[in-house]
């Protein structure tokens, strides 16, 4: 009895055999008699073949490739053919796609077949026609054609192994984006050691939001991608000096590095990457609290002669770092400058003054308390090539300081002012009328300082070269401003005024007459007191040259403005009038009219479309790319259904 129910309590089951070793001992169990207790059990299934031999009976086992060890199939895997071979075996299990990935391209063995040149084998008879055999199925070299971006719960390890399979034989992996991670099986360093195995062709990194991934990974992508040309590292939190330092000892063709939110990184990683990598055309440093002057100095002073872009934004930099800039950057065309709070008038006066950025072509300060007047003209008199300008939330920067500074930057093609509280209207004016020559655009968002001016203001001199005028967000910017800048840039061509709630016809009137060339881009939305009469106007002077028209939120503009687009703007392609007081006669107008080619309308709120003006919207929906019916409620959901099947070439929103 003890040998049947396994007296020691356990629930072990006896699978390949007999509990006697003798067949004929099983009489003892028939010789128990009915009262016997039999524990409840399922019959065990066993598909296993049995030999006898005797008396004795064993279980024979099937062969299988499973019980080979990793070393040996490692051997085979590597001795495949080709990557289909390669990406069929690895569809097999978990097990199997790790071992193959984790086989380097040096690793594989070529095929006998490969290397044997084959012959043209010329047909009888013929002097001029040859057959060549041999597989058409041949693999693609792994130039890095390839791009792969996993996000979420789609980054894990296996998917990346399954990549570094899969791409091996279709092009090879060229860039790879890791954006976020899955929280129970993320990304690891393992998952990066697959992709370096298995991509030698890699040249762009991108790894955001990647807790997971540390220095090991890094320097395992560092020893097998060596062509690597961008890397991006982003609040990849377990990544330190130490895995830069690899990227930057193996990967010596780096042009472009991003290094944001990486609390590990400091100095000593950007050292090295300034020491080793000669090629480096593009860095950006956000948010890394470790870097200091001695690592953003020594980057910079290493690969001054071919470094063109910097981003420098919430440093621990004081003015030392600048004062390199100035007198290094010889080479740098765009700079970008944010947040940096230890920096100060001196260290944005000494950049300008050192003479170097003579090659700089676009500057963006943002949140910098050292921009302040001075600092601002000696900028413009040592960036003699500046072409763009954007000052955001440079409190200390007055009219004194931009008058100045567009008296010295001769070159300036695009000025743009945000969040500028101490700059006035009359800074403005002033600033336009002693620039150069070359200004073109002119853009001035939430600048609180600015004041309608008074109506006997004296005439300044003319800015002729200035063709995009943007003021939104200013509520102080009024009608008599309009009008002056009007008489100021006679040639404007593109105008937004969106966000300017107390702008009047007057002001609108006004800037349309003055303007001699013909206006193609006026967006003004929010302008909440314009009515049909600016409509009309725009659409009577400027009709012929007219192509974007944005209304959004101009509640008092009627089927009148409509009828007047429709008689007068021929090459209107965008038309915006949601949250407008029209109705279906509007579109009516809109649609009879024979010579307007619109591509994107939107009618978004407009509670006045009904189902009514289903045919109008399919006569315009012959040119029609873009729909907006969103907010409609007048239109029901059936006619929105037969909108879609008739305007089948249109994207519509409803």
């Amino acid at each position: 009895m003890p040998a049947l129910v396994n007296y020691s309590g356990d629930d072990d089951f006896y699978a390949a055999g007999s509990f006697y070793s003798n067949p004929m001992d099983l009489g003892c169990l028939l010789s128990i008699g009915p009262s016997a207790y039999y524990r409840p059990s399922k019959r065990a299934r066993n598909d296993s073949q049995f030999a006898f031999e005797g008396s004795d009976f064993e279980q024979v086992r099937k062969p299988s490739i499973e019980v080979l060890p990793d070393e040996c199939l490692f051997e085979i895997f590597r001795r495949l053919d080709g990557g289909k071979e390669r990406s069929s075996c690895a569809c097999v299990s978990k097990k199997w796609l790790m071992l193959l990935s984790s086989i380097r391209k040096v690793d594989l063995c070529k095929s006998p077949a490969a290397d044997k040149v084959i012959q043209p084998l010329k047909l009888d008879n013929s002097d001029d026609t040859e057959m060549t055999t041999g597989e058409e199925d041949q693999e693609l070299e792994n130039d890095g054609y390839l791009t792969r971006c996993l996000e979420g719960k789609k980054a894990t390890d296996i998917r990346l192994a399954a990549i570094a399979v899969g791409t091996s034989s279709r092009g090879g992996l060229g860039k790879l984006s890791i954006r976020g991670s899955n929280s129970f099986r993320g990304v690891t360093n393992l998952g990066l050691s697959a992709v370096a195995q298995g991509c030698p062709s890699l040249k762009s990194l991108s790894l955001w939001n990647v807790s997971s991934v540390g220095d090991e990974g890094l320097i395992e992508i560092a020893k097998g991608c060596p062509l690597l040309e961008k890397l991006d590292l982003c609040q990849c939190p377990s990544i330190s000096n130490r895995g830069l330092i690899a990227i930057a000892e193996r990967c010596p063709n780096l042009t472009a590095l991003n290094v944001e939110a990486c609390s590990r990184i400091g100095n000593e990683g950007l050292q090295a990457i300034g020491r080793f990598c000669s090629k480096l055309q593009s860095i950006s440093i956000r948010d890394c609290t470790l870097v200091g002057d001695h690592g953003v100095s020594s980057l910079l002073s290493s690969a001054s002669s071919v470094l063109t872009k910097v981003k420098l934004q919430a440093l621990n930099i004081t003015d030392f770092s600048l004062a390199v800039i100035g007198h290094y950057g010889k080479a740098v065309t765009n700079l970008v400058l944010s947040g940096l709070q230890n920096v100060s008038e001196k260290g944005f006066w000494v950049m300008g003054n050192a003479q170097a950025l003579q090659n700089l072509v676009s500057l963006t300060i943002t949140s910098c308390r050292g921009t302040t007047d001075v600092s601002l003209e000696a900028i413009g008199k040592g960036c003699t090539n500046l072409k763009q300008m954007c000052l955001r939330k440079c409190c200390f920067v007055s009219d004194n300081g931009l008058v100045s500074f567009a008296k010295a930057a001769g070159s300036l093609e695009s000025l743009q002012l945000e969040e500028c509280n101490r700059v006035t209207q009359a800074g403005i004016i002033s600033a336009l009328s002693n620039c150069g020559a070359k200004l073109r655009s002119l853009t001035l968002v939430k600048c609180m300082g600015i004041k309608d001016i008074g109506s006997a203001v004296p005439m300044p001199s003319c800015c002729i070269s200035l063709r995009s005028l943007s003021v939104r967000n200013c509520p102080g910017f009024g009608s008599a401003s309009l009008a002056l800048v009007g008489r100021l840039c006679p040639q404007l061509q593109n105008v937004d005024l969106s966000g300017l709630y107390g702008m009047t016809d007057a002001g609108i009137l006004s800037l349309l007459e003055s303007l001699e060339e013909g206006l193609v881009k006026v967006n003004l939305n929010g302008c909440l007191n314009l009515t049909d009469e600016v409509v009309v106007a725009l659409a009577r002077l400027h009709g012929e040259t007219l192509e974007v028209l944005s209304l959004d939120g101009c509640r008092k503009i009627t089927d009148a403005s409509l009828a007047a687009i429709a008689d007068n703007c021929l090459f209107l392609r965008d038309l915006d009038v949601s949250k407008c007081a029209i109705t279906d006669s509007g579109l009516a107008f809109l649609s009879c009219a024979d010579r307007i080619n619109l591509q994107v309308l939107s009618i978004s709120g407009c509670s006045e479309i009904s189902h009514k003006s289903l045919s109008s919207l399919k006569k315009l929906g012959k040119t029609l790319v873009g729909l907006n019916l969103q907010n409609c409620t007048a239109i029901s959901n059936r006619s929105v259904e037969l909108l879609v099947e008739s305007l089948w070439r249109c994207d519509i929103l409803a």
